[in-house]
């Protein structure tokens, strides 16, 4: 059985492969199935889907890519984040929602700009855009910026200074709840997941509380596997999954360049995610 990878990101967000590139990554690597989940963003999704069919047109190898999403939510005063798999991402409805998203993340670059220039930094969002275009300006977009330009170190050495959430210089983004991005991604026809839930440190009645909360919202999924799951993670969120009966899903995050070390399908070498795990995430479509 081959492997899967339901959690990706192109150029579009805060990748470093365009979604054609990332495509034929996937099938250099054999994988049975690809999810682009770029952040607040599925621009990169025609581009992919064409693509792989055009090759597979061709009778070329190919790869199932499925269109997916990872909205950014607030939790309690935390970050949390739901990949939808699988999302009608053309319906009107779907794009005016992410356009919403999308003016809340520029208003938050245009201040941050703001709070570097103040710091001496020859910044704009504008130039930021000429350097990154098309993409879904991030973090991790400013931190290559910062590092191009010489005003760092090192990527580590931007957030550390600048870009980290208790820096000065940080302007925290407007963002929906988990809830709501439940609701968009079921309203959108797809699957809500909840994605590496270990990574939030929460603890076990707190995650839980967030779980069966999501489950009545209609959360259909968790990420069991993940990049950086110890065995314990591993076994934590199948129980999870087991007790709220969700959908099992998981994957490398990969950005390419933008996370060394980890790359597509594997993640830091020992990932596997089965194709057995898509078959019933599409038994539920």
């Amino acid at each position: 059985m081959k492997a899967i990878d339901l959690h990706t990101h192109t150029s579009k967000s805060d990748g470093s492969y365009t979604p054609t590139e990332l495509v034929d990554y996937a099938i250099e690597k054999n994988l049975a199935a690809l999810a682009i989940t770029d952040h607040d963003s599925v621009e990169g999704l025609n581009e992919a889907v064409a693509h792989a069919a055009a090759l597979s047109k061709r009778g070329l190898p190919s790869v199932e890519v499925i269109p997916g999403i990872e909205f950014s939510t607030k939790y309690e005063k935390q970050d949390v984040h739901i990949v939808g798999l699988y999302i009608a991402y053309d319906r009107e409805d779907f794009k005016e929602a992410l356009h919403s998203f999308v003016n809340s993340r520029v208003n938050r670059n245009l201040k941050m700009c703001e709070n570097l220039q103040a710091a001496g930094m020859d910044i704009t969002y504008e130039k930021l855009q000429a350097m990154y275009p098309e993409a879904v300006i991030t973090r991790a977009h400013y931190a290559s910026y910062l590092l191009a330009h010489g005003y760092v170190k090192s990527r580590q050495d931007a957030f550390a200074r600048y870009l980290g959430d208790h820096t000065k210089y940080f302007v925290p983004r407007e963002k929906v709840t988990p809830s709501q991005a439940v609701k968009l991604i079921l309203k959108a026809g797809g699957v809500p997941i909840l994605a590496h839930p270990p990574l939030y440190h929460m603890g076990n009645s707190r995650l839980e509380s967030l779980v069966s909360s999501l489950k009545e919202d209609g959360l259909m999924g968790i990420e069991v596997f993940y990049s950086t799951y110890t065995n314990q993670d591993v076994r934590d969120m199948h129980r999870l999954a087991d007790k709220y009966d969700l959908l099992v899903s998981g994957g490398s995050d990969f950005h390419g360049a933008n996370k060394p070390g980890l790359d597509l399908g594997c993640g830091y070498g020992k990932l596997y995610v089965p194709e057995e795990a898509l078959f019933k995430i599409k038994e539920a479509l």
